[in-house]
């Protein structure tokens, strides 16, 4: 009871229902009302009326998706009416938009008649860029869809039958990878023959099951061609069930199962017995997705036969199959082409993007969400977790690719890496700057030294790394040690060096060159051995001897214990520099990068002045435009304070020597980064734009700042950065993920691209 009111509770506070209409134009003004209607809206009225195309240009119909129903089979409701089932498709719509963008309005109609339906979602056309067939019964949904597919020039997808069909078809495909069967000579048991049944069935031939070797149950047991219910004049006639008939003497659902390879259900709760499932073929695979409930529990499976591979569609045990995995994805994919239809080969390549997923490294936030500590591909892991954010970038392409190659796109995508980033920017501006990095990176791989070379974390980057293209990891650590953790985690890293410090040939000459350079600070011969043969010096060493290229240390909390290691290697090298952590800091889409979050205290006008010269560099080969704001409580003058004449002072400086750059202070954080209001309070500043490099008057404001920003901003943030060095060297901070990692390298890579030059 507590679950019923808690879900009650969710669905009518403090607004009633779970999704609303968001404008995308501002309508403050007379000006906006006279754009967003009349008479404004007359023009793209007329460009349409001409070019019936471009309302693809001047509406949201290409983005925009119709959930339609009539509540006739609606999850394990069954017919509960329209209305009834407008939660669900409310819910359908918020999974469309959280997972992939897509916006929808959910339309439910009150009717059993199914040409009504037809005709309704013909009229609806001009509205939509795709309609998602959901929860109607069999077998008017196969009629429905296929009559909408005929006679509809924008994608049609019915959710019920093809979302569990590409979701299982993903995991079928992995699951006789690993255990070494061809899926054409799968002996496979169908149980269910309803809409999902009868899909799934069909697409595993589209993936290379053959019809002879499928069996489908309904309730009365196995379909076979003698069945009276099968021959056509007979009042329950089905002729989508009567496709699977089969010429066999098997009657029930246990004697198809006896030799079985594969057990597939979308029926009801257990109908599979532990008997059943011995009577099955070596390493047997079980596809329970009866919900709530499967045809036969997990533990109850396993338990029968060790050897089993199981997926149902529940979140508590292994291989969910989760239609979230699919339609909002499948969507995106065919929408950013404009796609006419969603045809067998675009399902087909969904399915296989998502096996090929699963077969990746799983990010830290993942493991994360799920609670738990490693997900690697194997028996318990054949598809991606739904919160896994790379689906997007995986399928939405995939889908979006075959329907180019297969003739339905009415646009043409030759830029596939742009189209990934553009996808990824959906998920958040974070991973457009990332995978900007890590596109210049790829131009000009570096090696890439990673102190704690047996890390987990360090090494699942480095796959990535490696397969991206981004660089060569070079891990300093035990080759034994490091080789035992690799295998262990199951990775596939092959192009990577292992350097043990201790052992390596190199150990003297660093140490005898690390000596010459601090004999006269209090290094003898012996401390400089010791020294050297620590990954934190003997890392850097590598870099300053132009060995590697980027030197990445360990992660830590408390940044100057690995800075003082590389400072002290680089010895008069770093005479003038200031060495300075950034931390970039992206909300609402924006980037600002905030200095001086990791270093220095109290650093002076002067050092602030190097800081910001560094910074500037940094920013440029980042690709942004820099504009530089000196923060302070004061407002250009209105307090007088050590603090911001500090501020002051350094603006003034940075202005002199740099003439050309967008330099303003010192200036209160609000008008910084609010550009009318800024040009409100202070018409005089030089900037063109909001600030979006933020220098504090301390490292006590500058790292509250940024961690306020993080938590209570909901602000993604990218650091610490190093600048002030002249080698690419860059520090980890302590709750660093694997995406962090490599977020991080990119980052070195670039910056030794720049000193390069």
């Amino acid at each position: 009871m507590a679950y019923d009111q808690e879900a009650l509770a969710y669905h009518s506070e403090p607004t009633p229902g779970k999704v609303k209409v968001v404008p995308t134009k501002p309508c403050f003004t007379q000006r906006d009302l006279s754009l967003a209607y009349t008479p404004g809206v007359a023009v793209p009225c007329l460009k349409i009326a001409d070019n019936p195309e471009d309302a693809y240009k001047y509406t949201s119909k290409g983005n925009l998706v119709a959930v339609v129903s009539n509540g006739t089979a609606v999850l394990g409701l069954g017919d509960i009416g329209a209305m009834a089932g407008k939660p669900v498709m409310e819910g359908k719509g918020v999974l469309f938009n959280r997972f992939a963008k897509v916006d929808v309005f959910d339309i439910e109609l009150e009717t059993h008649d199914a040409d009504e339906i037809i005709r309704a979602c013909e009229m609806l056309e001009p509205t939509f860029g795709g309609i998602n067939l959901e929860d109607i019964k069999a077998p008017e949904c196969f009629y429905i869809e296929e009559t909408l597919k005929e006679r509809l020039n924008i994608p049609v997808f019915h959710d019920d039958q093809h979302g569990t069909a590409i979701i299982s078809g993903a995991a079928l495909v992995n699951a006789c990878d690993l255990i070494g069967k061809d899926i054409s000579k799968l002996k496979i048991v169908m149980n269910g023959a309803g809409a999902a049944g009868i899909a799934c069935a069909k697409f595993y031939e589209s993936l290379g099951a053959s019809h002879e070797n499928i069996l489908m149950c309904d309730s009365k047991g196995v379909l076979y061609k003698e069945r009276e219910d099968l021959q056509e004049g007979h009042p329950k006639y089905n002729k989508y069930k009567a496709y699977f008939a089969a010429d066999t003497d098997k009657r029930t659902l246990a004697d198809a199962m006896d030799g079985a390879d594969m057990f597939a259900g979308v029926s009801v709760a257990n109908v599979v017995t532990q008997e059943m499932v011995k009577s099955m073929a070596k390493d047997p695979i079980i596809f329970a997705m009866a919900n709530p409930d499967p045809e036969i529990t997990y533990p109850d499976a396993i338990a029968a036969r060790p050897d089993v591979i199981m997926a149902t569609g529940r979140s508590d045990y292994p291989n969910q199959v989760n239609n979230v995995l699919g339609f909002p994805f499948i969507f995106r994919g065919a929408l950013d082409v404009r796609a006419t239809a969603i045809n067998e080969e675009m399902k087909v390549a969904a399915a296989h993007a998502l096996a090929e997923l699963a077969k990746e490294d799983v990010p830290d936030q993942v493991l994360r969400a799920y609670n738990v500590d490693r997900l690697h591909y194997g028996r318990e892991y054949l598809i991606p977790k739904p919160f896994d954010p790379r689906v997007l970038t995986w399928e939405a392409l995939a889908v979006a690719k075959a329907a180019v190659d297969t003739g339905v796109a009415r646009i043409e995508i030759t830029d596939w890496d742009g189209y990934r980033d553009h996808l990824e920017e959906l998920l958040g501006a974070e991973k457009r700057i990332v995978r900007r990095l890590v596109q210049v990176a790829k131009t000009q791989p570096s090696r890439i030294v990673f102190a704690e070379g047996s890390g987990e974390k360090v090494l699942r980057a480095s796959q990535i790394i490696a397969d991206e293209g981004i660089g060569t990891p070079v891990l300093l650590g035990n080759e034994d040690e490091i080789a035992a953790k690799i295998k262990d985690l199951e990775l596939h890293l092959k192009d990577y060096e292992v350097v043990d410090p201790a052992t390596d040939s190199r150990l003297e000459n660093y140490s005898e060159k690390y000596y010459q350079n601090r004999q006269r600070k209090g290094v003898d011969r012996a401390e400089s051995l010791r020294l050297m043969k620590s990954r934190f010096y003997f890392g850097p060493m590598m870099v300053l001897e132009g060995d590697a290229d980027v030197y990445i240390s360990a992660q830590t909390r408390h940044y100057p214990t690995v800075v003082r290691p590389m400072l002290s290697v680089m010895g008069e090298r770093r005479v003038g520099k200031v060495v300075a952590g950034v931390h970039m800091v992206i909300v609402n889409n924006q980037h600002y990068f905030f200095a001086d979050t990791a270093m220095n205290i109290d650093p002076t006008a002067e050092q602030l002045v190097t800081i910001g010269e560094d910074l500037h560099a940094m920013v440029k080969d980042f690709g942004f435009t820099p504009r530089i704001g000196m923060l302070s409580f004061s407002h250009f003058g209105s307090v007088k304070h050590p603090t911001t004449v500090k501020m002051r002072t350094a603006a003034e400086m940075l202005k002199a020597k740099h003439p050309d750059w967008e330099v303003e202070g010192e200036m209160q954080g609000d008008a910084a980064v609010n550009y009318s209001l800024m040009k409100e309070e202070s018409p005089f500043t030089s900037l063109t734009g909001g600030a979006n490099c933020l220098l504090f008057p301390d490292l006590n404001s500058a790292n509250i700042a940024f961690r306020l920003m993080k938590e209570l901003g909901g602000a993604t943030t990218i650091g610490p950065i190093l600048t002030g060095l002249d080698l690419p060297m860059q520090v980890l901070s302590n709750d660093a993920d694997v995406e962090a990692i490599v977020s991080t390298a990119a980052i070195g890579c670039v910056q030794q691209m720049a000193m390069k030059k």
